[in-house]
């Protein structure tokens, strides 16, 4: 099976025959056509947010994913429909970049096909596609980095200076692009091949990579490592959940039966001399994430490399008609699990009748937004004219604070304040402030008013259990004591 021929088989395999480039359309047509439903998720009212106010760099993330979000917004429009747009054609593109990878390392038309619908029908596909998350574009440039890196070492060492490039923009979404490039350094320096690094172009790229990534840098050392910072917070928040399903996750991240192939795939690459590097760099990168207590999705980039390597194989394997029925049949069985899960193809009731929420907690994170708002709007009713003009909403967190910010001027609400994360460092409310609307169980805010009523309960109203679901809904007032001394104690990151 791994050491057939390439070629072999490809015309009798079920997936030859269609091109790469229909499977990628249609993935975005499916992802356009669902990209209304449920709603907002927190993230994307939290990056809709910051791209009001364009920076260098923000305390928890670097200023990509919040720019894609405004260009979104100024040529689609203020509607979740428009900043689902950018997700759909990000994944599209990476489904074709991963299939050529495959055939970079050879793989016939059949196996890039597979490769092509694998990526497609998996779970991490089909979330990070639905909406924008910044994993969605680490997904196309990390599928790209790798992509030149495979043309560098098997084409053209030129190729070094596009690994370069792309790695130097990555920085400008996620510094995680830094673990690729060490993982497959420590790959080259362990079992090669080390030839490369005696390579002019492999330089020159790292240099042009850390050229694009200056201003990024400059943004992180003069605020302080604001990402280091946020990486110890959520260490502290997450860090023993994501180690506890690390290893189930990077099954369900595919898909058991696509993560057989991946397994073949690192087989496979083991017995290439001048790529078994990328068997190395797999579990560095695991271990980087471990240490860190990073989400499973870290190494997503690297999977899709090894399912891409062991589409090269399997196509050749697949000569008989069981063994055809066999891969074609893992292949549904993945995208018949993928797609209920990662999509919001059910009714948003079944959020609470299948353990959905519990798999992918996007979904109920959708859930609920505009409802929210709409509450908060209910809780100021009551508040007079005069006290208005000395009110606020204080959102907890950054869920809230996007929710409140996308409806505010619909619903004519409180300016909107809050101390998680980035929105803290755009500081404290006037002085004058006086009265807060808030939603939070926090005894730490009650406690930093003379008093605080009940006004309400957040219910998104289908019973989902979200992150907001059953918080009260405050209104206190009078801060105890002037907010330049409470702000600092209002901080959190998360």
């Amino acid at each position: 099976m791994i050491d057939a021929p390439a070629h072999a088989g490809d015309t009798r395999s079920p997936f030859a025959k269609l091109p790469v480039t229909a499977i990628a359309a249609g993935l975005f047509g499916v992802l356009m056509a669902l990209s209304g439903r449920y709603g907002y998720h927190r993230d994307e009212l939290y990056f809709r947010m910051l791209g009001e106010q364009p920076a260098l760099g923000y305390f928890d993330t670097p200023p990509l994913t919040p720019m894609i979000a405004k260009l979104s917004i100024a040529l689609f429009g203020d509607n979740v429909v428009a900043l689902r747009v950018a997700p759909a054609l990000i994944v599209a593109v990476t489904v074709v970049l991963v299939a050529l990878s495959c055939r970079e390392l050879g793989g016939s038309r059949g196996a890039q096909v597979l490769t092509a619908v694998g990526i497609a029908c998996s779970s991490m596909t089909l979330i990070s596609g639905h909406m924008l998350l910044t994993l969605t574009p680490d997904l196309a440039l990390w599928a790209a980095a790798i992509l030149f890196l495979l043309k560098a070492i098997r084409v053209d060492p030129r190729w070094w200076l596009a690994v370069g490039a792309v790695v130097g923009v990555a920085t400008y979404n996620r510094q995680l692009i830094a673990m690729l490039v060490i993982s497959v350094g420590v790959g080259i320096l362990v079992v090669g091949p080390r030839s490369v690094l005696r390579l002019r172009w492999l330089w020159l790229g790292g240099l042009l990579g850390l050229v694009l990534a200056l201003p990024n840098l400059y943004y992180q050392l003069t605020h302080d490592w604001p990402q280091l910072q946020m990486a110890t917070a959520l260490d502290v928040d997450e860090g023993g959940d994501n180690r506890i399903m690390f290893g189930p996750l990077q099954f369900g991240l595919l898909g058991p039966p696509l993560a057989v192939i991946a397994i073949v795939g690192l087989v496979w690459l083991w017995r290439r001399r001048d790529l078994r590097f990328f068997v190395i760099a797999y579990p560095v990168a695991c271990a980087l994430t471990l240490y860190s207590g990073g989400r499973p999705d870290y190494v997503v980039g690297l999977l899709m490399l090894l399912y891409a390597a062991g589409c090269v194989p399997t196509a050749t394997w697949m000569t008989t008609g069981w063994r055809r029925f066999l891969v074609v049949a893992g292949v549904v069985l993945t995208a018949a699990v993928s797609v209920p899960l990662g999509l919001p193809v059910l009714p948003v009731s079944a959020l609470d009748d299948l353990p959905i929420g519990d798999l992918n907690e996007t979904a109920i994170e959708s859930i609920g937004w505009e409802r929210f708002a709409k509450q908060i709007d209910d809780a100021t009713e009551g508040i007079s004219a005069a006290d208005r003009v000395h009110t606020i909403v204080l959102a907890e967190n950054y869920g809230q604070a996007g929710a409140v910010d996308r409806w505010q001027r619909e619903l004519d609400l409180p300016p909107v304040y809050s101390g998680h994360n980035e929105l803290w460092w755009r500081g404290a409310p006037p002085e004058d402030v006086t009265v807060v609307i808030t939603a939070t169980d926090s005894p730490r805010v009650r406690a930093a008013f003379e008093s605080c009523v009940e006004r309400g309960t957040v219910d998104d109203g289908v019973g989902s259990w979200n992150e907001e679901q059953g918080k009260p809904i405050l209104e206190c007032r009078h801060p105890v004591r002037p907010w330049a001394d409470l702000w600092p104690e209002l901080r959190h990151y998360s």
